[in-house]
This record gives structure tokens, sequence and C-alpha cells, in this order.
């Protein structure tokens, strides 16, 4: 953590399908930090390589995407959204949340989007043996890596608050009006 930001960074990982952009649309809106879709951030800045056939998705440029992303994310005052976080510097975040869906659940949402096959198998799978979990604890440290549930609009709706609750918190014993 910086202790030159005057708002936090914060993290929202998760397998796709989870609830992250909807959870991150909202919590832009009602904190007023900058939510910065990495995938979104990838395509708009050119830090794609080649295209995977197997997954059906272009692969990610991490070195070109962290450069591209370190400038933004001095100031503070971010919501970073991505299905991956072992490659982002630990001193970028204050606080990391892991959205969690059951895998029934994530099954028909990612069916519904189109997955199938070695992507749809290997998203679901990720999320039962708990992957992103396990790749933040490992990244961070254990005091800002926090699981949360997903799997309904009244849960996405108490992690938002749950979030807010901590955002107001960070500014208070940052001294942050």
């Amino acid at each position: 953590m910086s202790e030159n930001r005057t708002l936090p960074n914060i993290l929202v990982t998760g397998t796709p399908g989870v609830g992250k952009s909807t959870t991150c649309e909202q919590l832009s809106e009602a904190t007023g930090l900058r939510w910065l879709n990495v995938s979104e951030i990838a395509r708009e800045t050119d830090c794609l390589d080649e295209f995977d056939p197997q997954y059906g998705c272009p692969v990610l440029n991490e070195d070109k995407l962290l450069d591209e992303l370190e400038p933004r994310l001095a100031t503070g005052g971010n919501i970073v959204e991505y299905h991956g976080c072992d490659f982002f510097p630990e001193r970028w975040f204050d606080i990391v949340f892991v959205l969690r869906t059951d895998n029934k659940l994530l099954y028909d949402r990612l069916t519904k989007r189109g997955y199938s096959g070695k992507k749809l198998e290997e998203n679901v799978q990720c999320e039962i043996f708990q992957t992103l979990l396990d790749e933040a604890r490992g990244a961070y440290s254990n005091e800002i890596v926090h699981e949360l549930p997903s799997n309904t609009p009244d849960q996405m709706e108490e992690n938002v608050e749950r979030i807010c609750q901590w955002v107001s918190a960070w500014k208070v014993d940052h001294g942050v009006a």
C-alpha cells in the first residue's frame, strides 16, 4: 500500500461469471472510485498477443498491461476488475475481494454467455478448486484478501454495501474527508 494515495485501490477478482462487472459497476457508482476493467483496458491499449484457438480468446501481454496500469494505480481511487490477480504487484492494492459462486450457478451463467468445451469446463473447475482465491492468498497478505459469496442479487448488494463500508473506514483511517 502506498501512503501517498488519498483514496484506496481495490482489486475485485474471481472466475468469469461470478459477478465482478456487476459488483464493480455498482461499487463505482456508490463510491465515486474509478472502475478499471482490465480486459477492456487490455483490448483498448493493445496489450493482447496472439489468439489462443483452444480457449477462443487472445493471450494477455502481462508486462505491457502492467506498464499501462502503473500510472493509473499510483494515484489511488481505483476498483480493478480482472479474472486473475497474481501478476499484479501487491503494492497496488489496499484490499482484495475474491467473488465466489456456486458451481451449478456458474455453469448456467457461463453457458448463457456462450462458453462451451474446454473453456467452460476449466472455468467451472477453477471455481470448484477455488483457484482464484488460492491465487489471491498466495499473491497478497492474508489480511487484505476477503472471500465474498456472489450467488444472488441480494448477496451482490450486500457485497457492495460491505465494500462501501470498508472504503468509508479507509477514508477515516487515512484522514480523507
